[in-house]
């Protein structure tokens, strides 16, 4: 089964009013990953799709929904899936990939079927996100070995972390969707910090592996203006094409980060100084 809700973007001056209650049910997505559900957010963001499968006993499918208008989910769009958890397996069309811990799966417009099921007795954490695509380019799976990788940071300044380019044009051919992993080193807690914007893409953050009572205060809004939501494990947050997006936490922890929008240039970025922010 899958269940969906559906985000407006938002004008950065409205976004200066709103309340702590108000920024959270605008940005924050809460809950990803539901018992034998698909759960998705689609957003107005360049039309990303933020979402988890759960297969806890049974294979999950995912269906199209009601916001597309389009028979298949797929039929539009391009998908991106990494496993944040114990092994599965995801079924596209019949072919099988394995996905372990940390790996990643892209999956090209017009695929009609896409399933999702445990591979053995640890469960499995699907983050899933979809962006509109005009070509159907092969899925491919990113392992562990197939990521670039790259140290970024500084301890002095607890911000030492290993960033993993998953599905980026280098690696994967997309349209327009990209995902990586950033994780923290032990000791540090901030992340992309300096910040930065870039008002070609819009971009969304999932938290995972953080320890158990921790929790992490997510950074947004316009550099001059900011704004903060504190998060806990396995949620995600919208990050919209006018706002910052960095965090930090109480502990270290890893996120993905997934883009969308005008190019496929990571490093295209806007970045702000630390001592400018306000």
């Amino acid at each position: 089964m899958t269940n969906s809700e559906f985000r407006y973007a938002h004008h950065p001056e409205d976004v200066k009013r709103y309340t702590t209650k108000e920024l959270r049910e605008h940005f924050l997505i809460p809950e990803l990953f539901r018992n034998n559900k698909i759960n998705l957010t689609y957003s107005m963001y360049d039309r990303f799709i933020v979402g988890g499968a759960f297969p806890l006993d049974k294979a999950v499918k995912l269906e199209t929904i009601d916001d597309l208008k389009s028979e298949n989910f797929l039929d539009r769009r391009e998908l991106g899936i990494i496993n944040v958890g114990g092994a599965g397996k995801v079924t596209v069309d019949g072919e099988v990939y394995e996905l372990a811990y940390k790996e990643a799966l892209y999956v090209g417009q017009g695929k009609k079927e896409v399933v999702f099921e445990k591979s053995g007795n640890e469960q499995p954490y699907f983050y899933l996100n979809s962006a509109p695509a005009h070509h159907a380019y092969p899925t491919k799976k990113v392992g562990k070995e197939d990521a670039e990788v790259i140290e970024l940071g500084d301890a002095k300044y607890a911000n030492k972390r290993i960033l993993n380019k998953l599905i980026v044009n280098s690696i994967v051919e997309t349209c327009q969707l990209q995902m990586g992993m950033t994780e923290l080193v032990e000791g540090n807690i901030w992340n992309t910090m300096p910040p930065h914007t870039h008002t070609r893409r819009m971009e969304a953050y999932f938290y995972f592996d953080l320890e158990e009572g921790q929790t992490i205060s997510h950074y947004m809004g316009q550099p001059d203006e900011t704004r903060h939501i504190f998060m806990k494990n396995h949620q995600a947050v919208l990050s919209p094409e006018w706002s910052i997006h960095a965090g930090a936490g109480t502990s270290n922890y890893i996120f993905i980060w997934g883009m969308a929008g005008e190019n496929l240039d990571y490093g295209d970025m806007d970045k702000v100084a630390v001592d400018e922010l306000k």
